[in-house]
């Protein structure tokens, strides 16, 4: 199996808002990265998220125009799923969906060289389904990056019940290179993240939906109370409603009653108004 010191090359499966801010931490750690996306369109819209990032990064001085400069020469785009076959370590971040992600690592199997740890981005599906679908499932490892990526400090590393303990390790110390700071959980359901958060999510917005306080307070008093960067509200329209209920709606799947999704929750996203990414949510981003 290839060590931390082997890895050059990432790369990434998915250029949307964990995709490419996955490739971002890693270019600026000094890694080359490869990503890959279905449509020229979204690779497209991936490079933009990064260059817009960047340049906030160098408005605030935490990075150089030279050093901004770097990071985005060091990451190639592709339609192409062959590019990501010199890769040292591959991290997927595709849509939330089994199906999809086990048609991913079964290709991933089939094109990279067989020391190749490959790792999935998932926030609440199985480990050891996902790694299922190869012939290396001892190489497979959850590595849940929080949103947005390049500002979150932390990293979840998920152990799949046939994970090898140096591929653990492996994890902990690429995501350790991006100047993250890691802990471990189990594959189980939502992992120690997603667990906790999604009822604390759930429940600040059955709060507002049933006239508790409004919304503007639910935040204060969260964020003033408990000490939290911000409230459910504002936090579920920076993460995605469409997202937040997919991951209640697995969970309620795997655990029951007390993850079952917030009615307005769901009337939100069926009215598309899905948080920051599409303008109005729980509050307006015009």
């Amino acid at each position: 199996m290839r060590t931390l010191e082997d890895v050059e090359t990432v790369g990434i499966v998915g250029a949307g808002t964990m995709g490419n801010g996955i490739a971002q931490v890693a270019a600026t750690a000094g890694y080359d990265v490869v990503m890959r996306d279905i449509e020229t369109e979204f690779v497209e819209r991936g490079f933009d998220s990064i260059d817009s990032s960047l340049s906030r990064f160098v408005e605030k001085e935490k990075l150089s125009e030279a050093e901004a400069d770097a990071a985005r020469d060091r990451i190639t785009g592709t339609t192409e799923f062959d590019d990501l076959a010199e890769a040292d370590l591959v991290v997927e971040a595709a849509v939330e969906n089994m199906s999809v992600k086990k048609d991913i690592f079964g290709d991933l199997d089939d094109l990279l060289a067989e020391d190749v740890v490959l790792a999935t981005n998932t926030s609440t599906l199985s480990i050891t389904s996902i790694a299922a679908a190869t012939e290396r499932p001892e190489h497979v490892v959850g590595l849940h990056f929080m949103n947005p990526v390049p500002v979150m400090k932390g990293v979840e590393v998920v152990r799949g019940e046939l994970t090898n303990e140096a591929v653990v390790d492996l994890a902990h110390g690429f995501a350790e290179s991006l100047e993250k700071e890691t802990w471990e959980s189990d594959d189980k359901p939502g992992f120690v993240t997603n667990r906790i958060l999604m009822p604390w999510l759930n429940e600040g917005i059955r709060a507002y939906d049933e006239g508790v306080a409004s919304k503007e307070d639910i935040d204060k008093g969260m964020t003033l109370g408990t000490n939290v960067p911000m409230g459910p509200l504002t936090l579920a329209d920076h993460i995605g409603l469409d997202v937040c209920l997919h991951a209640s709606e697995t969970l309620y799947d795997e655990l029951g009653d007390r993850y079952k999704p917030a009615y307005l929750l769901k009337r939100k996203v069926e009215a598309g108004e899905l948080g920051k990414k599409s303008g109005s949510g729980f509050y307006d981003y015009e």
